[in-house]
């Protein structure tokens, strides 16, 4: 496959501020000039799509045909193995309005209700799409394994961030600082986070 490279303006297709903030950072060094959806007014699409990927391409797709530049945009969630992978693509719409101290409260219910247990295996995906007006789309997906620790800890990141804590470390992503979380290493060696290992792929292809 020949895959495209991006270059100059790019809509960043979210209206979460935690997302733009990394994609923010992620894009940074490439010398793009990055736009969030917000600013140009887009609307926020229905997320129909049954998979990470379907949705990221929901969101990309339209901001590019809306907006005549190309867009990218991030699916991501939380899978827990003790609850057959949810919430998943949910993972948003379990925080009911951005309560996500409630939807990780009701994690905690659920996999103590099915007496699951320990240790809470779980894992992150981040499903990254771009899209260009005219139609051409790419796809690159990341993944971090790890376990739920509770009570959450940490204020930093966003998101369900405080209750996981990935394979071979201590700390949980809230007690991460950004550059931890999801910086890219210099040596090309695997970054931590999905989001970060889902943008080395697309850096790759088409950076």
């Amino acid at each position: 496959m020949t895959h495209r490279k991006l270059t100059g303006k790019i809509v960043a297709a979210t209206h979460n501020k935690g997302k733009l903030v990394e994609l923010e950072e992620l894009l940074g060094p490439h010398g793009l000039e990055v736009v969030a959806a917000g600013a140009l007014g887009l609307p926020e699409p229905e997320e129909t799509g049954d998979t990470f990927e379907a949705n990221a391409l929901i969101k990309s797709r339209t901001a590019a045909k809306l907006s005549g530049l190309p867009a990218l945009a991030d699916d991501s969630g939380l899978c827990v193995e003790g609850l057959g992978g949810a919430p998943g693509i949910y993972s948003a719409r379990w925080a009911n309005g951005g309560d996500f101290g409630a939807a990780m409260e009701r994690i905690r219910q659920e996999l103590e209700a099915r007496a699951t247990l320990r240790p809470w295996r779980a894992w992150f995906v981040s499903a990254l799409a771009i899209s260009w007006p005219d139609g051409h789309d790419e796809t690159f997906e990341g993944r971090v394994d790890g376990e739920l620790n509770f009570p959450p800890r940490g204020t930093a990141g966003f998101g369900y961030d405080p209750i996981f804590t990935p394979e071979g470390h201590e700390r949980s992503f809230g007690e991460m600082i950004s550059l931890e979380k999801h910086g890219l290493p210099a040596d090309g060696s695997q970054a931590l986070s999905h989001r970060a290992r889902a943008f080395q792929r697309l850096e790759r292809a088409c950076l």
